[in-house]
């Protein structure tokens, strides 16, 4: 009796299901350089993290899917190269023995426009948006955001999308140089060229799915390029109108965690609502030798990322999901 109630009591500590996790890899095969602030990136060695992270991920045997966080390949890639590169880190993702989501980031966009990206990629596509949604168990959904929807990159310069971006930065943002932040104070410091923003399209489309999971009493995970909450990131590495979006997600009760990249120094918060943001460390900033990739566990009252090196270890808890 005493074995059986230890065999239930290790059932239930197993996870729903389990999923990898990288970001921010921006291969490209160039010299070492540094970030406009100085912080060493490692182009040639981003390639074998996602290489290290695909054999781990196949060696722990249990993973449902992976999700890469965008930024594939760097925007200092010579252009003539950048077909080339982007193919080659998507087939080192294809070895993952299991589908991957592809989000797209600001330097994918520097290389390719999105309408070569999303097939290279295999995102579901509406009229080369970028967002889409999976249920990979009843018990969860997850909403992938397009960050770059609203863009001064990746659309044609006279598409509507572009324009919008455009108009929207010389309103904001008084600099010649649009992805400098001089003169900007506070929140106002996110009103930089290298992001974008959720069209509103895409926010009645996250309004009728919130709705719908919700009904189906699923806990939702919604994961974005762009971060979502100041608590979590560097004012500069925002969604231009993150709040716009919080304000849709904060009409429910179903979702429990935000998952973004972006700012490459990774960071955590708790919201008002109690919802968890994460933002993932860089694979680019991995010093040879050094990894920054990990995986997921999920269960119904938490998500555990388990990191690698230097992608920190966290516990996301949250309360179960309300009948209300």
């Amino acid at each position: 009796m005493g074995s059986t109630d230890g065999s239930a009591g290790a059932q239930e500590k197993q996870p729903l299901f389990s999923f990898g996790v990288i970001s921010d890899v921006q291969y490209a095969d160039i010299p070492d350089g540094r970030s406009f602030i100085g912080i060493p990136r490692y182009y040639r060695h981003s390639i074998i993290v996602l290489q290290r992270a695909v054999q781990n991920w196949n060696h722990h045997q249990k993973l449902k899917f992976a999700i890469n966080f965008g930024d594939i390949v760097d925007g200092f890639c010579p252009k003539i190269q950048s077909l080339t590169a982007v193919k080659k880190v998507v087939n080192e993702f294809s070895k993952f023995n299991g589908p991957v989501y592809h989000m797209i980031g600001n330097h994918c966009l520097y290389n390719l426009p999105r309408s070569e990206l999303i097939p290279l990629l295999k995102i579901p596509s509406h009229n080369d948006h970028a967002y889409f949604d999976f249920t990979p168990t009843p018990e969860y959904r997850f909403i992938v955001l397009d960050g770059y929807d609203i863009s001064a990159i990746g659309w044609p310069q006279d598409h509507p999308n572009t324009l919008e971006a455009f108009n929207f930065l010389r309103e904001k943002n008084p600099n010649s140089e649009k992805n400098s932040p001089s003169g900007l104070v506070g929140l106002e410091r996110r009103f930089l060229k290298f992001n974008g923003a959720v069209g509103k399209k895409q926010l009645e489309w996250l309004d009728g799915i919130l709705q719908e999971a919700s009904e189906l009493k699923q806990k939702v995970v919604i994961c974005c390029h762009l971060p979502l909450d100041p608590g979590a990131s560097n004012t500069e590495a925002l969604l231009w109108n993150y709040d716009e979006v919080m304000d849709v997600i904060h009409r429910y009760n179903c979702v429990k965690v935000c998952l973004a990249g972006h700012d490459h120094k990774g960071g955590h918060s708790i919201d008002s609502r109690g919802i968890h943001h994460r933002v993932l460390e860089a694979a680019l900033e991995c010093p040879p030798g050094t990894d920054a990739f990990g995986f997921v566990n999920v269960y119904d009252d938490r998500l555990s990322l388990i990191g690698t090196d230097r992608m920190q270890s966290m516990d996301m808890c949250f309360q179960p999901q309300s009948d209300l």
